[in-house]
């Protein structure tokens, strides 16, 4: 294993096209729930504890072996909004296309068979990460880390907020970061043996409803 491939695959600039969406942070901003460090603090440990746990387990389970169909379904079913659902396959084409060239994989191109308009974003994580030579953990951290980063980005972007007190915000989340990665790796572990149903399914209601009314606005600067 290089751990080092772990880098590129959580690198921002790994052309997986994440810069397209912002986690639901450009209707929060709109509706006033973010308007500077604090509050933006605070949606991201929303979406870490929700968004970020669903994703870092669906994501550790593909890299165990968990067949990548059956959490893709598991990956609907804990997404009740079109539109996120719609976005997450978005993403998770695109991260395809850049693994595929990437780290090329039997495993990889199975899903992309599977799934021409794509799986959902944390499955096809897991498998990427599996094709870098990665572990479970891994990839845990990769999902928990972009649940997070991304609203982060696209608030200093929204708001002008200066970057510094973005990354801070990130920052005082981390130990509550390696909390969620560990929980994902347990879960993953269990779904092994049991199947996907025993992965978290940790609701955000608030952020469903408001993917739903982004997607009906006739101007946006994100996709979701």
């Amino acid at each position: 294993m290089s751990r080092a491939a772990l880098l590129v695959l959580a690198d921002g600039r790994f052309p997986a096209g994440g810069h397209a969406h912002s986690g639901g942070a450009e209707a929060a901003v709109k509706a006033g729930r973010i308007t500077g460090a604090e509050s933006l603090e605070s949606f991201c440990r929303g979406r870490l504890h929700t968004v970020g746990l669903v994703s870092a387990a669906l994501a550790a389970a593909a890299v165990l072996g968990v067949d990548p169909r059956l959490l893709d379904e598991a990956a609907d079913a804990r997404t009740p909004s079109p539109a996120l659902r719609t976005a997450a396959r978005k993403l998770g084409r695109q991260l395809m296309r850049a693994a595929r060239a990437t780290w090329p994989s039997a495993e990889l191109d199975a899903l992309a068979r599977e799934f021409p308009k794509g799986a959902h974003q944390p499955v096809v994580l897991g498998l990427a990460a599996r094709a870098a030579g990665l572990e479970a953990v891994d990839a845990a951290y990769c999902a928990a880390y972009e649940s997070v980063s991304g609203p982060a980005s696209a608030t200093v972007r929204l708001l002008s907020l200066d970057p510094f007190d973005a990354t801070g915000a990130l920052a005082r989340l981390a130990p509550e970061l390696d909390r969620v990665a560990d929980h994902a790796v347990e879960a993953a572990r269990r779904a092994v043996d049991e199947g996907p149903d025993s992965l978290p399914a940790a609701s955000a209601p608030l952020l469903e409803i408001a993917a739903e009314a982004h997607a009906a606005w006739p101007v946006r600067l994100f996709a979701s």
